[in-house]
């Protein structure tokens, strides 16, 4: 059974950074604009941030374009310590269905969810490669709905992979997800009521 608090690992590792006094770059994957409220509010703070909008599995293109724009709005909205970069990944969608292909009727959170984190996950992990950034992470483990010991161990396995370091994280912890709700109300942001894949937008109106 995993025990680990990767929130306490998170400010350990910040506490570390600071007393360094080293301002370490961040590839922060965004999942959208209310998850990423918070995250950023905290994070940048203490690291030089890009924000990295990959997700192919979001249903359909309308919703996706949406959801760009809203995580772009935030960035040029919210007050940062250090200037926040918006990087767009592909919408390849046919990378997303090959991925979860045989596991379309998975229940909500389980094996097609962790095939989903994986693919986002990695193209992260090419990215801060490939730009050399510091830490690689993602704003999902502030979902209550995700399970953080998933994707923590996902991201870990593919820094190692990648060679770059993965930022552990429970962005839900310490009131973070409340103070998502709160940045999404201050910013007007759109709050959508599923997660975004075609069988998640099914399951929500099918219940």
């Amino acid at each position: 059974m995993n025990n680990r608090n990767y929130q306490r690992e998170l400010d350990n590792l910040i506490k570390s950074q600071v007393q360094k006094q080293e301002v370490p770059s961040l590839l922060l994957h965004c999942c959208c604009a209310p998850c990423s409220s918070y995250v950023l509010e905290y994070l940048t703070q203490f690291f030089r941030i890009s924000v990295y909008f990959y997700n192919p599995n979001i249903y359909p293109a309308a919703e996706y374009d949406h959801r760009v724009d809203e995580i772009k709005r935030l960035v040029s909205e919210l007050p940062v310590q250090h200037k926040v970069e918006v990087i767009e990944g592909e919408f390849d969608t046919q990378n997303f269905y090959a991925a979860v292909k045989g596991h379309e009727k998975d229940a909500e959170g389980g094996e097609r969810c962790a095939l989903c984190f994986n693919l986002r996950l990695e193209s992260a992990a090419k990215i801060a490669k490939e730009r050399q950034f510091d830490y690689f992470t993602t704003t999902l483990t502030i979902s209550p709905l995700k399970n953080a010991a998933v994707l923590n161990e996902i991201g870990e396995k593919l820094g190692e992979q990648y060679g770059v370091a993965f930022l552990p994280s429970d962005f839900k912890k310490k009131g973070g997800y409340l103070r998502s709700i709160e940045l999404s109300k201050i910013h007007n942001l759109y709050r959508q009521n599923y997660c975004g894949c075609v069988f998640s937008k099914n399951g929500r109106e099918e219940s």
